[in-house]
């Protein structure tokens, strides 16, 4: 476990995809640090590498080079099993489509991920599920199915998910990307009030407004992290 509050390092994290032996480098060189109970922000335009950079950090995918170290610990070399015990215990997900199943309920929805957690009993589960439901007011449709929700329900029921397996960080990749400017606003307040009750929040948005909502803003560019200053001349050489 890392002592001094830091929950994420990553130092010279690179991801270069090879195509058709062409080189793309997704991300160069990024050096990023999120702390215990911090609430950041990572924005930039469409095709910077926010989404890339996110799934290292929440290892769904592994760097070309670099060091990742999670609670202190180095995890961009671990084997596949060991990554998928990490992420189920110490990641929560929210994704933009939902991704929820749509044959189960949401009670069930919340519950899987806790189903892969060895010796956890179920009556252990169904109140965690309660709860996460509970914080974030979806209890009452705790027996309905997905399409019985509109789509700000839904997201609420992925937070809940997110939730309910107290995870250390919570990565959101365009949460409000497949809402209505309400909804978005909605989810907006929900984020900010988990980080109020103590939770690290890690999202990408590409919608300034949202990104405000943060603690602080890391700025992305072509794969590297930049100012905010650098961005704005950056982002006008490109419309130029």
């Amino acid at each position: 476990m890392a002592t001094d509050g830091t929950l994420i390092e990553t130092d010279d994290l690179t991801k270069i995809f090879y195509t058709d032996e062409v080189e793309t480098h997704a991300l160069s060189g990024i050096h990023l640090t999120i702390r215990r109970g911090e609430y950041v922000a990572m924005s930039g335009p469409s095709g910077c590498g926010k989404s890339t950079l996110l799934s290292i950090l929440g290892l769904l995918d592994t760097p070309t080079q670099g060091k990742y170290l999670l609670n202190g610990r180095p995890v961009e070399n671990l084997s596949f099993s060991e990554r998928s015990r990490i992420r189920n215990q110490e990641i929560g997900f929210i994704f933009q489509s939902f991704n929820l199943i749509g044959d189960l309920t949401v009670e069930e929805n919340v519950e899987l991920p806790l189903t892969y957690r060895a010796g956890m009993a179920g009556a252990e589960r169904r109140r965690r599920v309660k709860e996460a439901l509970e914080r974030v007011n979806m209890a009452h449709r705790m027996h309905h199915y997905p399409a019985q929700l509109s789509g700000g329900q839904q997201q609420r029921v992925a937070v809940a998910r997110a939730l309910a397996g107290a995870p250390s960080i919570l990565l959101a990749d365009e949460p409000t990307g497949n809402l209505d400017s309400k909804n978005g606003e909605a989810v907006m307040h929900l984020l900010a009030d988990l980080h109020r009750e103590g939770s690290t929040i890690c999202m990408v948005t590409h919608d300034p407004r949202f990104a405000r909502h943060a603690e602080r803003e890391v700025h992305l560019f072509d794969g590297k992290v930049v100012s905010k200053q650098e961005l704005a001349e950056l982002e006008a050489e490109a419309e130029a």
